[in-house]
């Protein structure tokens, strides 16, 4: 038999064997029952199944296929149980004979670790800078120094300007204030004349009120004398 028949095998008594386990737990099976489904196939499908790898390794030997459907088939014998009516491919005997061997054999492809020659230490210190030279230290500050210099030399003009501007603005202030203290003294002189000739209105207007008659009585003996005058010449 082939590698793929047995493989197709194998296959189809694994999902027997899972359809039995799915059936078994239905509630309509008791546990008394004798004859599980699938059981005789199962074990039709396992004799079949070890023979085909006995002859596979009896032509080319155990490689990796029939290690596979060896493992497979021991998987599927441990599935069905008490009810399996098949053997096991290697025997108890042939299996403890071969654990010393495949002991000593594992043993022998655990790899070995070198030995690693512990590496110097190397001293630990806080200062970053620790080991540079001192001239390019000192290089390094005066680059730093040189750089803050140009830094406030820039504030200084930048306040420098400022100050300026703020002294042109206290200026401008000082002239602003004066025009408008000279306006509210000229806005004050003009309220008082406004009040002075807001005096006189009202006392022109009240010796009108009570001299009204005689302007009137005034006012027509001039005509008077006008016509008489006219008349006369």
């Amino acid at each position: 038999m082939s590698l793929a028949k047995l493989t197709s095998v194998s296959t189809q008594t694994l999902s027997l064997l899972l359809e039995r386990q799915r059936q078994q737990t239905l509630p309509s099976f008791t546990s008394g029952q004798t004859n599980a489904p699938h059981t005789a196939q199962i074990n039709r499908n396992l004799e079949q199944l070890r023979d085909g790898i006995r002859v596979l390794e009896a032509r080319d030997g155990r490689t990796e296929a029939t290690g596979l459907l060896r493992n497979q088939y021991e998987r599927m014998r441990g599935m069905l149980g008490r009810d399996s009516q098949v053997e096991s491919l290697d025997p108890p005997e042939a299996a403890r004979a071969s654990s010393p061997t495949s002991s000593s054999s594992s043993a022998s492809l655990i790899p070995q670790v070198p030995s690693r020659s512990p590496e110097p230490l190397t001293p630990y210190t806080d200062d970053p800078e620790a080991g540079e030279d001192p001239g390019i230290m000192l290089q390094t500050q005066r680059q730093m120094m040189d750089n803050q210099d140009d830094h406030l030399d820039r504030l200084s003009h930048s306040i420098n300007r400022q100050r300026d501007l703020s002294i042109q603005i206290n200026d401008e202030l000082d002239v602003h204030t004066g025009l408008l203290s000279e306006l509210d003294t000229d806005i004050d002189r003009t309220q008082t004349r406004m009040s002075g000739a807001r005096r006189r209105l009202d006392r022109f207007a009240k010796g009108a009120k009570n001299n009204g008659s005689t302007m009137i009585i005034a006012a027509l003996i001039l005509i008077l004398l006008v016509l008489i005058i006219i008349f006369k010449t």
